[in-house]
């Protein structure tokens, strides 16, 4: 299984080594090379995270149109939860999972498409500490532990020689053996990584979602979630490697970055980001346009006697039934 594993990551761990390796050449064409050639990996790795971001982009886009649409939907949502409350039984119970999935049809909403990126980026996670992972034992000539792309043994024991702060890229807290130096830049960089995870949770909570949201039980299991991932990364970081400590920090906050961008420019219907930026255009006198879901008809909107409900079918009529009638006069 693990051979199985590591053969599907080799492709993006070779990948993953030539633009480490290209960004290091210009550093390295800019000064950053003998006693500076471990901050000239370590920015590499920094050069690393901003692409694998990049190539995120149109993801991340989706997954923000996807996140406003589940938001505008929340009050449709809460219709149907309303509708079937109490009724346990099967028939009810697919009842309300058949209008659930007809709502996201409708809307072409996907309620799993905020967990894309972060689905489709530990792959790449995954692949780099296997890259900083090995670099002693490639480095030392260990049998099994070949050349990755343009990472030889040569390429890995210059890694492994250089240093930031007297730590090596492959070093990590549980593998210090009292290195004073590697458990302090770990602990720092633990610190650092967990502070910008939960400033952004806590950011997209306060700022970015709507009151009503903010009483149910997903956004409840988010607060709880919100406190335990500090934790859970002081646990876990201490086995990872300086390097993937420092792309972790990286993708941290260029999530901070292009959240603050949303929150401002794109907020969610109805929270208090929307609010601000509602004022804002108004004071440079701009029309402020609601946002509208496909196959969603707002409240406020009118619907003449005609039209169907939403979700509802609209019946053909016939054509004898389509003509008007004329009444017949009177004896």
């Amino acid at each position: 299984m693990i051979e199985f594993f590591n053969t599907l990551l080799y492709p993006i761990k070779f990948g993953e080594a030539w633009v480490m390796y290209g960004w290091h050449w210009l550093f390295d064409k800019m000064g950053l090379n003998g006693d500076l050639s471990g901050w000239a990996w370590a920015l590499s790795i920094v050069g690393l995270t901003v692409v694998v971001r990049i190539l995120l982009i149109p993801l991340f886009v989706r997954q923000i149109h996807s996140s406003r649409r589940m938001q505008l939907i929340q009050p449709e949502m809460q219709k149907i939860q309303k509708k079937y409350k109490g009724k346990r039984d099967p028939e009810s119970q697919k009842a309300q999972q058949a209008e659930i999935m007809d709502l996201y049809r409708r809307t072409g909403t996907n309620p799993f498409s905020s967990c894309l990126p972060i689905l489709i980026q530990s792959p790449f996670f995954f692949a780099l500490f296997q890259l900083l992972n090995n670099l002693k034992a490639q480095a030392e000539g260990v049998p099994g532990h070949d050349a990755i792309g343009p990472i030889t043994q040569q390429v890995a024991q210059q890694i492994e020689s250089s240093t930031i702060f007297g730590a090596k890229l492959s070093d990590s807290f549980v593998t210090a053996n009292g290195n004073l130096n590697v458990q302090i830049l770990t602990v720092v960089l633990i610190i650092l990584m967990s502070a910008t995870t939960f400033t952004t949770q806590y950011q997209l909570m306060r700022k970015n979602m709507p009151q009503a949201a903010l009483d149910n039980p997903f956004a409840k299991q988010q607060k709880v979630l919100l406190y335990l991932m500090p934790i859970f990364f002081a646990i876990s970081g201490i086995n990872f490697p300086i390097g993937v400590l420092i792309y972790w920090l990286t993708t941290n906050l260029w999530t901070m970055g292009q959240q603050f961008y949303v929150i401002r420019n794109m907020p969610a219907p109805g929270s208090e980001a929307e609010r601000r930026r509602s004022e804002r255009l108004k004071r440079k006198g701009k029309d402020v346009e609601p946002l509208v879901v496909p196959g969603l008809v707002p409240d406020d909107a009118e619907v003449p006697d005609d039209a169907p409900k939403s979700g509802q079918r609209q019946q053909p009529k016939g054509k004898k039934r389509a003509k008007t009638s004329t009444p017949k006069s009177r004896r």
